[in-house]
């Protein structure tokens, strides 16, 4: 694997991590959210690098899994993934744009983000190692 695909994987590794701090604490949902993202964006983008693809400037999840389905395609909730994009930017920023209909994520979703994260993270680590 080359370093700088291995560089993004570490730093998803990392969102990982900090969500297992915070997974339990219910007033962090939103920020479970934010890191399953992070996650999630990283690395695809460490696809794109080890494929020597150019790496976009967007944090859409969507986007990026398009630009990688030809090297390795995810089976998973197709809605819980687009949450997670869409919750993005609002679980950074103190408005209420993109919430889920029922406002903050309750803990279920935070569980479902984090599950999600954690399939499409250890997939492409997999895939590349």
């Amino acid at each position: 694997m080359k370093k700088q695909a291995r560089a993004w994987l570490e730093a998803a590794q990392d969102d990982l991590s900090v969500i297992t701090e915070i997974l339990e604490n219910n007033s962090l949902t939103h920020m479970v959210a934010f890191h399953a993202q992070q996650a999630i964006e990283k690395s695809m983008k460490a696809v794109l690098e080890e494929k020597e693809e150019a790496i976009p400037r967007t944090h859409n999840i969507i986007v990026l899994r398009e630009m990688i389905n030809s090297f390795i395609v995810f089976d998973i909730d197709t809605d819980a993934f687009i949450q997670v994009n869409e919750l993005y930017i609002d679980s950074r920023y103190p408005t209420d744009i993109g919430l889920l209909p029922e406002g903050k994520p309750g803990m279920e979703d935070a569980v479902v983000f984090d599950k999600i994260a954690r399939k499409i993270v250890t997939s492409i680590f997999d895939y590349l190692k």
